[in-house]
C-alpha cells in the first residue's frame, strides 16, 4: 500500500531550497568578482551559466510555494 501524501513541511523545504539557491548564486556572483582577472573565458561563461540555472530555479520554486500554500488553504 502506498503512503499517504504528507505535504506538511513540503513549503519549509522549498524556502530551504530557494535560500540554498540564493546564496550559491551569490557564491558565483562574488567569485566572478573576486577573480574576474584571473579566470579563462570558459570558466566565466561556466559560472554564468550555472548562475542563469540558479536564478529560473528560483523562480520554479517560488511557484512551488504559491502552489503549495494554495493547496494548505483548501485542507
Amino acid at each position: 500500500m502506498a503512503k499517504p501524501d504528507n505535504r506538511s513541511d513540503n513549503v519549509d523545504k522549498l524556502q530551504r531550497s530557494i535560500q540554498n539557491t540564493i546564496e550559491n548564486f551569490r557564491e558565483g556572483q562574488d567569485y566572478l568578482s573576486e577573480h574576474a582577472d584571473e579566470i579563462s573565458v570558459k570558466e566565466k561563461k561556466q559560472v554564468e551559466e550555472k548562475n542563469d540555472k540558479r536564478l529560473h530555479a528560483i523562480e520554479g520554486f517560488r511557484e512551488e510555494v504559491k502552489d503549495e500554500a494554495a493547496h494548505q488553504r483548501k485542507s
